[in-house]
């Protein structure tokens, strides 16, 4: 039978190779050469606490889709904060295939949230502070602080945020933008729809007095004063004479009981 050739590498000279052909990306490499590291149960439980070790395994496993032993290696041993990210970015990524390969389409924004809802991140990747639209929320009070001063930060302000968050220009840029526009939004919803507004019926409805508890004496009101009616004379009296003659006579003045006398005036008739 064919015996495989045995490696005499320390534990410490197999994790310096994991390092390097992880940081190489070289993944076909780094798979044959943890197939061939030797099985011996004393060797074995060595490597197994190794993070080295570890991590490369679990990147090989997540590159040939071996999805489930990728979950057995996170989910049961404790790595340290400085290959959070990239195990994070692993677990993620591995949920999101599943996710798309079973209801056979690209996943959404909303459809790799509720993927995240779903499958948390375990404690043994995960520092435990809580993260909101991916920033933890030390990073997202800083941003709060600092839209409070300035909402529209220039270049120079973004990189100094940028920098004192870990995100990038363009992130915390999005961010401020994103930010502006739900403003602007609550705040056209609340002139649109005011609590107070809505009582306002209400309110008319009620009487000045209720909140005395007794209603003011009425006062009498006073006719208002109308003007006087213009008198009217009786109206004048017109007589057509026999040769086309119109004789008019003028209007009676005064509502006196006795006429004025009358003169009469001969008008030209119209042809």
């Amino acid at each position: 039978m064919f015996q495989l050739p045995i490696l005499n590498f320390s534990p410490q000279q197999v994790a310096g190779v994991c390092e390097t052909l992880e940081e190489s990306g070289d993944v076909e490499r780094l798979g044959r050469f943890l197939w061939s590291l030797p099985v011996a149960p004393a060797a074995c439980e060595v490597l197994n606490k190794n993070e080295s070790v570890l991590r490369a395994r679990a990147v090989v496993a997540f590159h040939t889709g071996n999805f489930r032993e990728l979950y057995h290696i996170l989910e049961n041993h404790k790595f340290t904060k400085e290959s959070h990210t990239k195990l994070q970015a692993l677990w993620l990524e591995a949920h999101y295939q599943e996710a798309e390969k079973l209801r056979g389409r690209p996943l959404g924004p909303v459809d790799k949230y509720r993927v995240r809802k779903k499958f948390p991140l375990p404690r043994t990747i995960w520092d435990g502070e809580q993260k909101t639209h991916c920033f933890k929320e030390r990073t997202r009070h800083l941003l709060r602080e600092w839209y409070l001063q300035d909402p529209y930060p220039n270049p120079s302000k973004k990189r100094e945020l940028a920098q004192a968050t870990g995100l990038t220009p363009t992130q915390v840029g999005n961010w401020f933008k994103n930010r502006r526009q739900r403003d602007r939004a609550a705040a056209a919803k609340n002139s649109r729809s005011c609590p107070a507004a809505r009582f306002a019926p209400w309110r008319t409805r009620m009487a000045p007095w209720t909140a005395w508890g007794t209603p003011p004496v009425p006062r009498p009101v006073c006719p208002a004063k109308q003007p006087p009616r213009p008198s009217l004379s009786p109206p004048a009296t017109v007589n057509v004479t026999s040769d086309g003659q119109i004789e008019g006579v003028n209007e009676l003045k005064g509502d006196t009981s006795e006429r004025q006398s009358n003169k009469q005036v001969i008008v030209p008739a119209l042809r």
